[in-house]
C-alpha cells in the first residue's frame, strides 16, 4: 500500500488559502481509505489480524463503531481509520500504542473534545483527517509532538475558537482544512487571524458566525482587533504599612519620587522609584506637625516642598545637594493660612505660583509667587468662605482658578492681564457643598468633576459658555472623585468612606463613565496617578489603612 500517495480532491473542490494553491479536501476520504484498506488486485487475501469492530488488511485498518482506540491492533500498522466511533473524546496519548502511523482518520466519530498530547508517540504522522465529528474544544497541546505532519483536516466539526498556537508544532504542515465551522471572530480568533497571514501552509478559507458585523465574512476580512482585544485592571503592586492623607508626584533628574502627606506620623514621606526592585522606597523623611499636604514645586533645578500643617504654621523645604535631605526654607504666614486644605501649583506668563485654600472661618485662600528668591503672598482671594479645594485651568486660552466651599457654591476666578491679577468671572449653581474640584480634557474637551459628601457628585463639559452637567454618580460619603488616564484610557476614581471606592471608565461610544472595577480602600482621602520605567500607578491614600499602590496593566484578551 502506498501511504504517500495525496488524497484525493473531495466534493469541496478547489480550497483558498494563504498560498492561493488548490488543495486536496477529504471530506470523501472514507470511500477513499475503505479502497485503500482493500488488498491490492492479485494480492492473496489474508485472514483478519484483528478483531471486531475492527478489519485489517496488511498494514491497514478499519473500525467501526469502536468505544475508543482498539487494543490488539498489529504494532506496525501504517494507516488507521476509525468511523462512527462511541468515544466522548480524544484522550492523551491514545494512539501511542500505533506508532508506525502515517494516516490517521477520524470520521463521524461523537467525540466533542480533543485533549493535550492525544497524538503523542505517533512520530511519523503525515496524514490526519478529522471530520465530521462533534468537535467542540480542541486543547492547545492537542498536536504536539507532530512534527511530520503534513496533511491536517478538522472540517465540519463544531468548532468556534482554536486556542493560541494550536498548530505550533506543525513544522511540516503544507495544508489545512477548517471548513464546516462557523468561527466566533472576536479576540479569541486574533491569534489565528496573524498566524493565516503569516504560514507558508495553504489554508482553507474560515468563515465567521459572529460578532454580527463579520458574520458569514472571512476572517482574512476582519479589519482590526488591536482596540477589541486589549483590556485594562488595576492590580495591586506595592502596599505602604501607614495611613496618608495626600500625594503629590514629581520628577527630577529622571528619577520619579512622591511625597506623603502623614498626618497621624507627622510625616512629609518622600519616596523614589527603585529603577532595579521595581518598587517605591524612602528616599527623604520631612516631620511635622498634622502635615495635611505635601506638593512639590520644581524652579529650574531647584525642588522645593510646600508642607502645609493644621498646627505649627506651614513651611516651604528646599532640596540641598549637600544634605541630600529636603530643609527649611522659609515659613508660611499662620495669620492668613489657618486650616490649609489644598494646595495647588500653576503658572502664568512664566511665573510660578501655587495657592493653598483654606477651609477655615478665619484663613484667607491665598496665592503665592516665586520672586526669585523665595515664595511671598501674592493676593489674597476671599475670606469667610470656608475654601475646600482651589483648581487651576485654561478655559478657551485664559487663566482660571475655580475654589470650592462648604458655605457657598464654586465660584470661578478669571485672570486679569491688567492688574495681574484673579477676579470673580462666574459660579458654578446649584452645587452647593462641594469638597473638591478637578479638571481634566478628553479629546480637546474640557471637564470637571465636583466631588460632594452628600448627594450626586458631578462630571461637568465646558460648552464655551459655562460648565454644564454630562453625568451624576451616586457619592454618598466621598471625599475625593479624582480624573486621571493613561495611555488613551479615562478614569474617575471615586473614594468614598462608607462603601467600595469606585473607578470609572470612559466610555466613548456612549460619552459617559461606566463603573469598571471596586477597590477597598479604608477611608480614602486622595488617588494620585505616577508614571515610570513605561509602567503605570495610582496611589490611594487613606486615612484609616495602609496607603496602596495600583498598577494599571494592559490585558490581552487574544491571548
Amino acid at each position: 500500500m502506498a501511504l504517500r500517495a495525496q488524497p484525493t480532491a473531495g466534493a469541496g473542490g478547489q480550497r483558498g488559502g494563504a498560498g492561493g494553491a488548490g488543495m486536496a479536501v477529504p471530506l470523501r476520504l472514507l470511500p477513499l481509505c475503505a479502497l485503500l484498506l482493500l488488498p491490492l488486485p492479485g494480492a492473496p487475501r489474508r485472514p483478519p489480524r484483528c478483531g471486531p469492530p475492527c478489519s485489517c488488511w496488511r498494514e491497514s485498518a478499519l473500525c467501526v463503531g469502536a468505544a475508543g482506540a482498539p487494543r490488539g491492533l498489529p504494532a506496525g500498522l501504517g494507516s488507521l481509520s476509525l468511523v462512527n466511533g462511541t468515544f466522548a473524546e480524544v484522550k492523551d496519548r491514545m494512539f501511542s500504542h500505533l506508532p508506525s502511523l502515517q494516516l490517521l482518520l477520524l470520521n463521524s466519530n461523537s467525540f466533542t473534545v480533543i485533549r493535550d498530547d492525544a497524538f503523542a508517540g505517533l512520530f511519523h504522522l503525515e496524514y490526519l483527517f478529522i471530520e465530521g465529528n462533534k468537535i467542540e474544544t480542541i486543547s492547545r497541546n492537542a498536536f504536539r509532538g507532530l512534527r511530520d505532519l503534513t496533511h491536517l483536516s478538522l472540517a465540519n466539526n463544531h468548532l468556534k475558537a482554536l486556542p493560541r498556537d494550536v498548530f505550533s508544532d506543525l513544522d511540516s504542515l503544507i495544508e489545512l482544512d477548517l471548513r464546516g465551522n462557523k468561527f466566533e471572530c472576536d479576540c479569541k480568533a486574533k491569534w489565528l487571524f496573524l498566524w493565516l497571514k503569516m504560514t507558508n501552509s495553504t489554508v482553507s478559507d474560515v468563515l465567521c458566525i459572529g460578532p454580527a458585523e463579520y458574520q458569514d465574512k472571512k476572517l482574512n476580512d476582519v479589519t482590526s482587533f488591536d482596540y477589541e482585544c486589549t483590556t485594562t485592571d488595576f492590580v495591586v503592586h506595592q502596599i505602604l504599612p501607614y495611613q496618608s492623607v495626600s500625594v503629590d508626584t514629581f520628577n527630577s533628574k529622571n528619577d520619579v519620587f512622591v511625597a506623603i502627606a502623614q498626618p497621624s506620623m507627622e510625616n512629609c514621606m518622600v519616596l523614589e522609584w527603585d529603577h532595579i526592585e521595581m518598587n517605591f522606597r524612602s528616599y527623604d523623611n520631612i516631620t511635622g506637625q498634622s502635615i495635611v499636604g505635601c506638593k512639590a514645586i520644581l524652579v529650574g533645578d531647584q525642588v522645593f516642598v510646600v508642607v502645609a500643617q493644621l498646627f505649627g504654621g506651614s513651611h516651604i523645604y528646599k532640596y540641598d545637594e549637600s544634605w541630600t535631605k529636603f530643609v527649611k526654607f522659609q515659613d508660611i504666614e499662620v495669620s492668613r493660612i489657618s486650616k490649609p486644605n489644598d494646595i495647588e501649583l500653576f503658572e502664568i506668563d512664566n511665573e510660578m505660583f501655587f495657592v493653598i485654600a483654606d477651609s477655615s472661618k478665619a484663613g484667607l485662600s491665598t496665592v503665592y509667587k516665586w520672586n526669585n528668591k523665595g515664595f511671598y503672598s501674592y493676593q489674597s482671594l476671599h475670606e469667610w468662605f470656608r475654601d475646600t479645594d482651589a483648581e487651576f485651568l485654561d478655559i478657551d486660552g485664559k487663566s482660571h482658578l475655580i475654589l470650592s466651599s462648604r458655605s457657598q457654591v464654586p465660584i470661578i476666578l478669571q485672570w486679569n492681564k491688567a492688574s495681574k491679577k484673579f477676579v470673580p468671572h462666574s459660579e458654578i449653581p446649584n452645587m452647593e457643598d462641594v469638597l473638591a474640584v478637578k479638571s481634566f480634557r478628553m479629546q480637546d474637551d474640557l471637564y470637571i468633576t465636583l466631588t460632594r459628601f452628600i448627594g450626586d457628585s458631578r462630571v461637568m463639559k465646558w460648552n464655551s459658555k459655562q460648565f454644564v452637567e454630562i453625568q451624576a454618580l451616586p457619592s454618598r460619603g466621598a471625599m475625593t472623585l479624582q480624573p486621571f488616564s493613561f495611555k488613551n484610557n479615562y478614569y474617575l476614581a471615586l473614594g468614598s468612606d462608607y462603601t467600595f471606592s469606585q473607578i470609572y471608565q470612559w466610555d466613548g461610544e456612549k460619552k459617559i463613565f461606566r463603573l469598571f472595577k471596586e477597590i477597598y480602600v479604608q477611608a480614602p482621602r486622595s488617588f494620585t496617578a505616577v508614571s515610570t520605567d513605561r509602567r503605570d500607578f495610582f496611589f490611594a491614600s487613606s486615612f484609616k489603612g495602609n496607603t496602596q499602590i495600583f498598577e494599571h496593566i494592559i490585558i490581552d484578551l487574544s491571548l
